[in-house]
């Protein structure tokens, strides 16, 4: 569209980059899933991380952070199939409208094509060399130029065909980033830490049980004779007979 015609250009040129947290069973074998569902969407791993961690309570566990690029049509499909995972916790997407910058870019990328032309005729009807010389070096910055104006373009469509998602994977009951968003999530991460608690803690009472029902049996075998002898040492002796 021209400008100030007030009509849209037909292409817009969008970058999305998006970021979300998802709870799941096991981080690691949930970023294998995540990793999977990009390629099947025809997208590509970047990055992908799986750290250990130990929480507050000595619990190991572990973490994954994965960056990925999936197609622009896609990117709302994936973040959808990824409830399957697990409980998503947050999710946030921001989309940039660069069809002004490509626009530029590429009126930038056809002038330079023009100048690098001419400058090429030029050198092929140098007379002297002096002429020569001026034109090589003329020419040679029109190309470096060129060449980056093309490296950004190619940067620039490369992020509006692909965008960016960010996928962070934690255990269950682990609060995300700047805690529950909302009453509700609370509530899911402190259910979901109770269960773990309640579970760790049966667990303990299991081992500890038998010890105590030991300790028990033998405070009561220790016990009850010493209490028996302390009341018999305490019990007064028998009065005498008085005579009549």
């Amino acid at each position: 569209a021209l400008p100030g015609s007030g009509e849209a250009p037909a292409d817009r040129q969008v970058v999305a980059t998006a970021h979300t947290s998802v709870s799941v069973a096991d981080p690691a074998d949930g970023a294998q899933q995540v990793s999977e569902l990009v390629e099947s969407a025809g997208g590509r791993v970047d990055e992908r991380t799986v750290q250990s961690t130990s929480g507050p309570d000595g619990v190991e566990g572990a973490v994954a952070d994965l960056v990925v690029r999936v197609p622009a049509d896609a990117l709302t499909g994936v973040l959808a199939d990824l409830a399957e995972l697990g409980d998503v916790e947050d999710v946030s997407v921001s989309r940039s409208d660069v069809t002004a910058t490509v626009v530029d870019l590429d009126a930038r990328i056809s002038a330079l094509q023009a100048s690098v032309a001419r400058l090429l005729a030029l050198l092929a009807d140098a007379a002297t060399t002096e002429a020569l010389l001026e034109a090589e070096q003329a020419l040679s910055q029109r190309q470096q130029d060129l060449e980056s104006l093309q490296s950004r373009r190619a940067a620039l469509a490369d992020q509006v065909e692909l965008s960016t998602l960010r996928v962070h994977l934690q255990p269950f009951g682990v609060a995300p980033p700047g805690g529950p968003n909302g009453f509700l999530d609370g509530l899911a991460t402190g259910w979901r830490s109770l269960v773990a608690v309640a579970g760790g803690t049966v667990v303990v009472i299991g081992v500890v049980l038998p010890w105590l029902a030991l300790t028990a049996l033998v405070a009561a075998a220790v016990l009850v004779p010493l209490r028996r002898s302390r009341r018999r040492a305490a019990a007064p002796p028998p009065a005498a007979a008085t005579e009549g």
